[in-house]
């Protein structure tokens, strides 16, 4: 099978969060099933993602999707495999290359923290692939065909036998965001003798100047908050008034945690090999209040396990779908129970290495881009 790859390619690297990734692990894990890949080298897919004026939006999907419908008449995939925000599809395209006989699958990974309902322009696709649990239900109420897969890993051969552990640390991976922050916070406040070390941007970030604050007129400011009591409600938008101006300065006591962005060829050996590895799975939003935050599985509940580590990740709907929870990976809810299991795990170095084992085992069998593909592959028209 050919699979037209829209994974956010890009020639240059942009200024927005993160995104090559994806491409590797795809491009790799379709070869390994067996499959081929193809693209349009003219389109840049992350540019769609920049911010930019209305106009400038309007030019890029026009010329991103002229250029991929010329290819494709000239170069038949089996599938249209893509990652796409709801702006960057343009539907009538879609349906273009649907009328050549070829399907499209969408993947999006943030449905819970982006959208209140599915989106209408991910109506047009032949299938989307839904990584998150708790996103089932606004796909199921939209009435568009959908699956439930992991989030697509791909782990190079060399990282899939077991590791031992290098070092003694509970290992946390992760930009800084204000939940991470609060929740690491308390946990050094529990127990501040933790051998926690955190590697991440923004976390050791010194004082800034204060960013430009671009001067709105009132008919901006009506725009604004019309378009946040849209996506998080009235009840959304008062938290955000709440939480205005919130700041939290990072303890002492954490920022003796704090290591700096790990190097990339140091990455994969600080996850396998660390005594622990954290998963945290709350994140920020408007939706819910500061202090009650809502959680849902990320890509990190994928690799981390792939990879072989002892891992403990914060409980999210669907985890135990993925996992069994105590023999592949350990879960927690709150900040004194984390600390708990950590103490739990930090001395049984049997249950480290079983949940080592095991949790890799288990993502590597059922949770491969390869087994993703074939399940993709049964639900399409081919």
């Amino acid at each position: 099978m050919k699979f037209f790859l829209s994974f956010l390619q890009s020639p240059v690297r942009h200024p927005v969060p993160a995104y090559d990734f994806w491409e590797h692990y795809l491009k790799n894990g379709i070869k390994e099933a067996g499959h081929e890949w193809m693209e349009c080298p003219d389109v840049d897919w992350a540019k769609g993602l920049v911010p930019q004026s209305v106009d400038m939006l309007n030019q890029w999907r026009a010329d991103a999707w002229e250029q991929t419908i010329n290819y494709l008449k000239n170069n038949r995939p089996d599938v249209f495999l893509s990652y796409l925000y709801p702006h960057q599809v343009d539907v009538s395209a879609v349906k273009q290359i649907q009328k050549m006989g070829i399907p499209a699958v969408n993947f999006f990974c943030d449905n819970v923290r982006e959208f209140k309902k599915a989106p209408k322009e991910f109506g047009v696709f032949d299938l989307n692939w839904v990584p998150e649990y708790k996103a089932l239900e606004i796909y199921e109420k939209a009435g568009y065909n959908f699956i439930h897969l992991p989030m697509p890993m791909w782990v190079a051969p060399e990282y899939r036998g077991f590791k031992a552990e290098v070092n003694q640390q509970i290992t946390f991976i992760g930009s800084k965001d204000i939940q991470r922050h609060l929740l690491l916070e308390e946990l050094i406040k529990l127990a501040p003798d933790t051998d926690l070390a955190v590697y991440g941007s923004g976390w050791q970030q010194t004082a800034l100047a204060p960013a430009y604050q671009p001067r709105y007129g009132l008919r901006e400011k009506i725009t604004h908050q019309v378009k946040v009591i849209s996506k998080y409600g009235v009840l959304g938008y008062a938290e955000k008034i709440k939480q205005r101006g919130f700041n939290i300065e990072t303890s002492s006591a954490l920022s003796a945690k704090l290591r700096g962005i790990p190097p990339y060829n140091e990455y994969n050996l600080l996850t396998s090999g660390s005594m622990i590895t954290l998963g945290v799975n709350r994140y920020p939003s408007y939706a819910f209040p500061l202090r009650q935050p809502d959680t849902y599985s990320r890509l990190r509940d994928i690799e981390a396990p792939m990879l072989g580590a002892c891992y403990l990740t914060e409980w999210a709907p669907g985890l135990d779908q993925l996992y069994e929870l105590g023999n592949e990976i350990e879960t927690y809810k709150t900040a004194a129970e984390l600390s708990a299991k950590i103490i739990e795990l930090k001395n049984n170095p049997e249950k480290r290495k079983k949940l080592k084992i095991n949790g890799q085992h288990r993502a590597l069998t059922d949770h491969s881009i390869p087994q993703t593909l074939k399940k993709i592959l049964c639900r399409l028209p081919l």
